[in-house]
């Protein structure tokens, strides 16, 4: 049988694929142009984050908290946090500190699909309103900064976003009338900003929404109606705002919240029946506002709170007996309030302290340690 030798055609094409297929893992020097320029606007003097961010080795290949697409070369994620486990903030034994800004360079990675620049303290400036042009973009988690300015106005054009999460910055503003058409954000977090104004009325257009934390704020008006159409949201926080009206009936029927913080708003009128009776829930904090009337005596063997809290109100009555037979109340505080009467014996009263009963007209017995 007559062997077959390579031709220098062939052994040139296997030199040519052997090229392309390093080409095409290089990482595209645009988005390194960009990731430079993107680092010059920071610095992290304590751990050396960018010490691996040198122009002379490939940014796919190495460099601290980028990933990049195999087949494109594309930079797809800049994973930065402040807080973290990873090796080089042990080694340290502290978290992180950067300064600077984000520079509007960021917005040449076409490709990006997560931008994490988190917990880092001290960054600072504004979101380069560019950034509503990044298609691909599914998470932003900016929090735990000093970025300020407001959310950009066209947020709403990032159609695969997921996840965005500003928290714990010192931003201002409104929310974004287009941020209610990001169909498929899962996690929302602006706590501990300056937002103000009103939750936008179509807020529950965001079907796909599990989590919305906007507490620490100065939004205003009251709760949007919209927000029982979301059937997947578990956890909502309005907490110390100034929110105010009634809390409507139909928070007591999502079928899967089950954290809900209210806490230190403007909120008036009665608890709602519904809330308390809900055995979906699992923490509920309605403390610090003017809500008044009696306790609903709606409690029952599936009640389980984590949590309840419901002191600094004008709430009046007796102590419902039907909370003695919930399945578990862990916490409750139902002080400074106006309420009379005993407090009941057994679970959960058992276990709670004076100070869950104190700063109220006349209650007596349990804990209080004052005859009734």
């Amino acid at each position: 049988m007559t062997k077959l030798l390579p031709s220098p055609f062939s052994s040139l094409l296997a030199v040519v694929f052997i090229s392309l297929i390093s080409i095409v893992h290089c990482c595209s020097p645009k988005d390194q142009t960009a990731l430079n320029a993107f680092k010059s606007s920071l610095s992290e003097p304590n751990l050396g984050i960018f010490n691996t961010w040198s122009e002379n080795t490939d940014c796919c290949k190495g460099w601290y908290g980028i990933s990049c697409d195999p087949d494109s070369g594309r930079v797809t994620d800049i994973s930065l946090r402040g807080e973290s486990e990873d090796a080089i903030f042990q080694k340290a034994g502290r978290s992180g500190y950067m300064t600077g800004s984000i520079d509007p360079a960021v917005c040449d990675l076409t490709a990006l699909s997560s931008f994490v620049l988190a917990d880092w303290k001290g960054i600072s400036g504004e979101i380069p309103t560019c950034i509503t042009s990044l298609a691909s973009l599914r998470v932003i988690d900016l929090a735990g900064n000093k970025i300020t300015g407001e959310i950009p106005a066209e947020i709403g054009k990032l159609t695969k976003l997921a996840v965005l999460n500003l928290g714990e910055n010192r931003m201002s503003g409104e929310i974004p009338l287009s941020l209610t058409s990001l169909a498929e954000l899962k996690h929302l977090e602006l706590t501990e900003n300056g937002i103000s104004g009103e939750i936008p009325a179509d807020f529950g257009s965001l079907k796909m929404l599990s989590r919305a934390l906007l507490g620490r704020n100065e939004l205003t008006g009251s709760i949007p109606g919209s927000i029982s159409g979301m059937k997947r949201l578990a956890d909502l926080d309005l907490s110390r705002n100034h929110i105010e009206g009634p809390i409507p009936e139909w928070m007591g029927n999502m079928k899967v919240l089950s954290v809900l913080n209210l806490d230190s708003n403007s909120l008036t009128g009665p608890i709602p029946g519904s809330i308390l009776s809900n055995s979906g829930f699992g923490v509920l904090n309605l403390s610090r506002n003017a809500l008044e009337g009696s306790i609903p005596d709606v409690f029952g063997s599936t009640t389980y709170f984590m949590s309840l809290d419901l002191s600094h109100n004008n709430l009046s009555g007796r102590i419902p007996d039907s909370l003695s037979s919930a399945k578990f109340v862990g916490h409750l505080d139902i002080s400074h309030n106006r309420l009379c009467g005993p407090i009941p014996v057994g679970s959960p009263f058992d276990h709670l302290e004076a100070s869950s009963f104190s700063d109220n007209k006349c209650l007596c017995g349990g804990p209080l340690m004052k005859t009734c």
